[in-house]
């Protein structure tokens, strides 16, 4: 039996209700990483590419991070970076999928770039749709 309130829906079955809070959960990241994408193209439109490559690299390891929970691994550190480079290493992984967690590892010089050609948006973007 279900009741569809304006916010909510109550189902009084146990795995109904686990179901509902993940799909909140994932409802959260979805947004965290469009918002951190958007932030990442206004970074990057108002000429700070180096903020825009954090916010690419912040999304891609949300998407990460939600991946390697859903495939059962445990992060000892649930930084962006680790669950990246995690994804690195990860088995059977697409080698398009590899490349682009390759380039949002790859730290940048000492003069603040990227020592490949790499656009780290179109990467996070190419990541997150492979990995959902």
């Amino acid at each position: 039996m279900y009741l569809v309130g304006y916010h909510e829906v109550v189902c009084f079955h146990p795995f109904a209700l686990y179901v509902i809070k993940s799909a909140h959960k994932m409802t959260q990241s979805a947004l965290a990483i469009e918002t951190e994408l958007e932030n990442a193209e206004r970074a990057r439109l108002a000429g700070n590419e180096g903020r825009a490559r954090v916010c690419a690299r912040r999304a891609a390891g949300i998407a990460a991070r939600d991946f390697l929970t859903r495939h059962g691994t445990r992060l000892h550190n649930t930084s962006a970076y680790v669950a990246l480079q995690t994804i690195v290493d990860y088995p059977g992984l697409a080698l398009d999928l590899r490349a682009a967690a390759v380039h949002l590892t790859t730290r940048v010089t000492d003069e603040f770039t990227l020592p490949m050609q790499a656009d780290l948006i179109a990467d996070a973007r190419k990541l997150i749709g492979g990995l959902n």
